[in-house]
């Protein structure tokens, strides 16, 4: 099948509600590839394999690395990958010469990158210079320290103002959709309906255009996932059981077994053998 373009996507706006999860490496890539309509390799990717406290010490250099082994494995989802921290706010010089090097070194579908309004100039620059680019707007992630952590938005209704115009910003500096996170639900509702290109929603909205989970959360792996996530499997008790099973067969002598070993060819015969 072909893979899923941004325009695909785009045109999936008030029709089919466009699925979307993350992908990290290609065993997992390779497993959820055409599940859905887009793989996000998010920078989410330093909590989640990592271990880092947020997503602000994810360099470029991993996003790249991580993203190639994605993509090099998919054939049918859009792939779609995180700007991290700090490598587009300075300049649109700047955010140019980082998102066209993901673009190819990853042979990507587009990338994200974090801001509204004041990310205006930048996104439309990259629209401009053939980067497709997806939003992400309400919470984000990358500002959490200035924030002074993970906050829900748009509880207030005096606050949507903001919200509402950093959507419509996005939209008109050309990209293709974008994603809201941990939004109050009204909210997330209205900006929907306000916008011509697809909104995703992480913690926001049923009425969003499509939805975004990380996948280790939704399949139990990670050691706590928030309000907004469901867990569809628990491999992790699963993997333990398995490891365990393992531990105890090797303690136990019962494997490898002779299924799982090498005999010798009986038509060889080593030199000495014959005397």
């Amino acid at each position: 099948m072909k893979r899923k373009s941004v325009i695909d996507i785009k045109n999936q706006k008030g029709k089919t509600p466009i699925v979307c999860l993350t992908a990290y490496t290609s065993p997992i890539a390779r497993s959820i590839d055409g599940c859905g309509d887009l793989l996000l390799v998010g920078d989410s990717l330093g909590m989640v394999l990592y271990d880092y406290q947020n997503t602000l010490p994810v360099t470029l250099f991993q996003m790249i690395e991580h993203s190639k082994s994605v993509v090099n494995v998919t054939k049918q989802s859009c792939v779609i990958v995180d700007m991290p921290f700090g490598t587009y706010e300075e300049s649109v010089g700047k955010a140019f010469m980082n998102a066209a090097k993901v673009m190819k070194e990853t042979n990507c579908n587009g990338v994200k990158l974090e801001g509204g309004r004041n990310m205006f100039e930048t996104v439309k620059y990259l629209t401009d210079r053939s980067i497709p680019v997806m939003g992400h707007i309400g919470l984000q992630p990358q500002s959490v320290l200035i924030d002074g952590g993970y906050k829900v938005k748009g509880r207030n209704k005096f606050d949507w103002g903001k919200y509402i115009d950093d959507a419509i910003a996005i939209e008109e500096a050309g990209a293709f959709s974008v994603v809201l996170e941990g939004m109050a639900e009204p909210l997330a509702a209205e900006i929907t309906s306000r916008i011509s290109i697809p909104t995703i929603g992480i913690g926001a909205s049923p009425n969003c255009d499509g939805q975004v989970l990380v996948t280790e959360d939704m399949l139990g792996l990670t050691n706590i996932a928030p309000k907004f996530v469901k867990k569809y499997a628990d491999l992790e008790s699963l993997i333990k059981k398995a490891a365990h099973q393992y531990a105890d067969e090797v303690r136990n002598r019962e494997f490898p077994g002779k299924e799982h070993t090498y005999a010798m060819n009986p038509q060889i015969v080593r030199k000495g053998d014959e005397d």
